[in-house]
C-alpha cells in the first residue's frame, strides 16, 4: 500500500489539523466539520493527480483549447457518521462521482475497552471496475476501513481504491497493509505514533462523530 502523507511537508493543512486537535476550538461544532471538509478538499486535490486522464477539446469564445480531463468512474464511499463532512470536502472537487454511504461503529458487549466494529447499513452502486474513493477521518485501529471493505466486496471488485483519512495511528495503517491490495493508496493529513488502551488516537483529537454532530449514547 502506498501511504501518502500530507503533513509531511508543511502546508496550510497544518493549521486546519492543529484546530481540530484544540480543545478550545472544538468547542464550535461548525468550525470542526468545516475544518475536516476542508481537509477533505485538500486531500481529493492530492488524490486527483494519481487518476486517469483523458485530452478534450473545449472550445472557448475564442478558440479551442486541448484540455485533460478525468476519465476515472469514481465511487466515494464514507462510513457514517463521523465521515460526512470528509465525503462534502472530496464531493466539492469530485462533483460526478457516484456516491455509497455504510455505517459502522464500536460496538462494546460487554461494557469494557474491548469493542467490535458492527456494520448495519449499507446504500452503494455497483463497484466493478471503479475507482473507489473510501473515506473515513479517524484511522485508529484499521478495523472500521477493514471491516467496511469486507462489506463492500459484494459490490464489486473496484478496479482502484483510494482511502482518504485525516487523522491516523502507525498501527492501524500498518494493519490496512496487510489487508489491502498491494496496489492500493493512503492519502492522511496526519500521522500519530499509538494508540491508547481503548484503541483511540493519541493524541488525535478525540470522537470525530461527538465532535462533529454531539455526543450518543453507547451501544
Amino acid at each position: 500500500m502506498q501511504v501518502n502523507h500530507l503533513l509531511a511537508s508543511h502546508s496550510i493543512a497544518s493549521k486546519f489539523i492543529a484546530q481540530l486537535r484544540d480543545i478550545e476550538v472544538q468547542k464550535d461544532r461548525m468550525r470542526f466539520r468545516r475544518n475536516i471538509q476542508r481537509l477533505g478538499e485538500i486531500l481529493g486535490y492530492e488524490l486527483s493527480k494519481s487518476l486517469e486522464y483523458k485530452t478534450q477539446n473545449i472550445e472557448s469564445p475564442l478558440g479551442k483549447a486541448q484540455m485533460a480531463i478525468p476519465s476515472s468512474q469514481i465511487v466515494l464511499c464514507s462510513i457514517l457518521r463521523a465521515g460526512l463532512p470528509l465525503h462534502e470536502g472530496l464531493l466539492n472537487y469530485f462533483d460526478d462521482a457516484e456516491n455509497s454511504f455504510i455505517s459502522a461503529y464500536r460496538h462494546h458487549p460487554n461494557d469494557d475497552e474491548n469493542f467490535e466494529i458492527v456494520v448495519e447499513y449499507l446504500a452503494s452502486p455497483s463497484l466493478e471496475n471503479k475507482t473507489l474513493i473510501l473515506a473515513d477521518p479517524m484511522l485508529a485501529t484499521g478495523s472500521s476501513f477493514v471491516n467496511v471493505y469486507e462489506s463492500l466486496k459484494s459490490m464489486g471488485t473496484p478496479k482502484e481504491i483510494h482511502l482518504v483519512s485525516v487523522i491516523g495511528a502507525k498501527p492501524g495503517i500498518e494493519m490496512l497493509q496487510k489487508v489491502f491490495p498491494e496496489n492500493t493508496k493512503l492519502w492522511i493529513a496526519a500521522i500519530d505514533d499509538k494508540l491508547d488502551e481503548r484503541g483511540y488516537i493519541v493524541p488525535g483529537l478525540g470522537d470525530a462523530g461527538d465532535l462533529c454532530y454531539g455526543s450518543k449514547l453507547q451501544h
